[in-house]
């Protein structure tokens, strides 16, 4: 950089610092009024996306207190019948592990292996159980409060979402072409499909030239570098301070690059601040908000030290992302009528507990009720057909989402399944009402089934009026040498802890939104064919996948995709198991459980377990529980959430049912079912009933 450059650089910084002090309150702009003309998310005129790069959802957000984190009293278990924290590694394992540096959030810690075959093997066909021979033994490093207050505090102040999910096991371009685009030229047309960082340039549609077509406002925000223009860079540098670190990757479609100034999608894609040229990374987004011109949908892309990506500390992200939010308020008339959402690409090689949902490949491992062929990556020349190669796209592991608005303050938990393709639905669901041609045909019809709309994480009828506050992130921004002289940092590496323990969760409860989920799972004994059947039913307003593991048998696991008021089967073979038993669990969303253990021996326990919820719109739960087997039994029932046990004397043929009221647990249920005559017998039911009404998180995260 020229002695010129660097003093413009200077300047441009402290513009910045400047602006970001403008409001002196900026608790007092969230407080304002959220536009309330219709109740509906027709109140929202503004969407804007800053999509930061390569964090997991524990490796932030595990210690939250009311999230599903490490806290999770329904973790799945792996093959060595432990907790899926428990990452095998050799001889030992390696669990969750909080870094012992000081002041974590401004450390330049390293990154893990995030590509396409080392993600797939660590996912190991939904065994999930080789992260730590695939990514290192730093995937499990996490960060807690103290470490990143400012994202913390954003969380408490708004709602953030648990079940929010990358698109695709594997690194930032592919994630961000399903953001953008609705998926990865998953048809082979158009240069896809693309599973790399390769950025040879793609031809197929992208979501914002719909949003042209229909009339609907957008614009990326970004610094222009050394060039927007640059093939193999565009927007790319050496410089981390400057640019948009590669991440409008709009700019890697032909259609893009090839456009001419005073096109549509040149210069709502190819323009940008200039920092080397005296502007400041927020000028125009200033600006704009300030002439209200903000368009309808804007994407931001920051340059390559505030993406909070692996070798650059997550506190310059919080400095970022406070700037955004202060210009965003800076006007109160804007503000009342915007939604920004922050979510983070995906998830580097950082290891999160949730086992994504993803289609089956096979008849052999699943059923879906909606087509999932395009969600199933084939290989291709560059990635033939092996082990690792081909698989499922996604959905990819857990990352962070924080919606941020005056319709999400509360600090609220929203735990629907999302992915990238849940913002373009969103935006749908927003401006496509009268926009018939609104509809981004690229998302594959699987994934529609299962990724919300993130219409859940709103309250539009009564936004939330509370005061919000947040900490000061003045302290956060990189030194001015520093950026001078572009400087770069070693990586901080941390180390595995000599002595192990899993990390304790903040206690406490978080409201919760209420879900579109309605899900039923039954499991019963086959006696004549010798097997274990479950039947899935779905009769709420969302789809779902359910993930289904053995816990005795290498086979396995599973998954079945049910949509919205359709049902599903499975059929287990019980005598090809150790003893002739069976040991099945099916995970569902939102800390759904089934479990099944027993044999198919005579003399063993044969119980009909049945469960529905009361339709009197309260949180009601009911079982009804029968006796199949040849010899009377005593059946308990242990309430994990009271301690409760309820025991029960049933003779050959008899029944009986039994009713809970949920109120005192917030519509949370945790049911196991034993019998005094068969202590390998063991039925477990848990979820959630939601009623349409704001709940609470689930009581048993972090109970003790």
């Amino acid at each position: 950089m020229t002695t010129t450059d660097r003093r413009n650089f200077l300047r441009a910084l402290s513009g910045v610092t400047a602006a970001a002090a403008l409001p002196q309150s900026i608790g007092r702009a969230l407080a304002l009024p959220a536009h309330h003309r219709t109740g509906s998310i027709r109140d929202i005129e503004h969407i804007v996306i800053l999509t930061q790069e390569n964090r997991g959802f524990d490796h932030y957000f595990g210690s939250l207190r009311g999230v599903r984190g490490f806290g999770d009293p329904r973790p799945a278990l792996l093959p060595s019948g432990k907790p899926v924290w428990h990452q095998p590694n050799g001889n030992s394992e390696v669990l969750p592990f909080h870094p012992t540096a000081p002041n974590l959030g401004a450390q330049f810690m390293v990154g893990t292996e995030h590509g396409w075959n080392r993600g797939h093997a660590a996912w190991n066909g939904g065994k999930y159980d080789q992260w730590i021979p695939n990514k290192g033994v730093q995937t499990m490093a996490y960060m807690t409060r103290a470490d990143i207050p400012f994202h913390y505090a954003l969380a408490d102040a708004f709602t953030i979402c648990d079940a929010y999910h990358c698109s695709v096991m594997g690194p930032t371009d592919p994630n961000r072409y399903y953001m953008w685009t609705g998926w990865v030229g998953n048809d082979g047309r158009g240069g896809g499909p693309v599973i790399s960082n390769a950025e040879v340039g793609y031809d197929w549609p992208t979501f914002p030239e719909l949003l042209q077509n229909a009339g609907v406002s957008w614009k990326v925000y970004q610094d222009v570098g050394t060039g927007l223009d640059a093939e193999g860079s565009w927007g790319w540098t050496d410089n981390p301070y400057i640019g948009n670190y590669g991440d409008n990757s709009l700019l890697y479609f032909h259609q893009y690059q090839n456009a001419t100034p005073g096109t549509p999608l040149y210069e709502k894609a190819r323009r940008g601040t200039n920092i080397l040229k005296g502007g400041t990374l927020f000028d125009q987004l200033r600006a704009d908000i300030a002439s209200n011109t903000l368009p309808n949908v804007a994407w931001i892309a920051a340059p390559e030290a505030y993406s909070e990506h692996a070798n650059w500390p997550t506190n310059y992200g919080a400095w970022y992302i406070r700037q955004v939010l202060d210009a965003l308020t800076s006007n109160p008339e804007v503000w009342g009528k915007t939604a920004l959402l922050i979510n983070y690409d995906e998830n580097d090689g950082l290891f999160d507990h949730i086992i994504p949902p993803y289609p089956p490949q096979s008849d052999a491992q699943g059923k879906t009720t909606v087509d999932a062929s395009n969600d199933i990556f084939r290989g291709s020349a560059a990635y033939p057909a092996s082990s690792n190669a081909v698989g499922p796209y996604g959905l990819g592991t857990r990352v962070p989402m924080l919606v941020v608005s005056p319709w999400s303050k509360g600090g609220y938990v929203c735990s629907q399944v999302f992915d990238h393709t849940s913002v373009i639905q969103f935006i749908e669901r927003r401006f496509g009402a009268d926009r018939p041609d609104l509809i981004e045909t690229q998302i594959p019809a699987w994934r529609r089934a299962v990724c919300g709309d993130l219409t859940s994480a709103f309250n539009f009828a009564r936004p939330d009026a509370t005061r919000v506050a947040l900490p000061s992130t003045s302290g956060y921004a990189p030194p001015a040498a520093d950026i001078a002289a572009a400087k770069r940092y070693p990586d901080y590496v941390p180390t595995v802890p000599a002595q192990q323990a899993m990390p304790a969760q903040e206690p406490g409860l978080r409201p919760a939104r209420p879900l579109p989920y309605e899900l039923e799972v039954d499991g019963d004994v086959d006696t004549l064919k010798r097997a274990f059947n479950i039947g899935f039913r779905n009769t709420g307003k969302a789809g779902a996948c359910f993930h289904v593991r053995s816990g005795n048998s290498s086979a396995g696991p599973w998954t079945y995709t049910v949509e919205a008021g359709k049902t599903l089967s499975g059929s287990w073979p019980v005598a090809s198991t150790t003893a002739n038993e069976y040991d099945l669990s099916v995970y569902g969303p939102n800390g759904f459980l089934r479990s099944y253990k027993g044999g198919i021996d005579t003399g063993r326990a044969n119980l009909d377990v049945n469960s529905r919820c009361d339709d009197d719109g309260d949180a009601n739960f009911e079982l009804s529980i029968s006796n199949r087997g040849t010899a009377a039994c005593t059946v308990s029932i242990v309430n994990a959430y009271t301690n409760e046990v309820m025991t029960h004397w049933l003779d050959r043929g008899q029944s009986t049912r039994k009713h809970w009221r949920l109120g005192a647990s917030h519509g949370w249920y945790d049911l196991t079912i034993h019998v005094d005559n068969d202590r390998g017998f063991q039925q477990r039911l848990a979820g959630h009933i939601e009623t349409g009404h704001d709940s609470a998180s689930d009581p048993g995260i972090g109970m003790v």
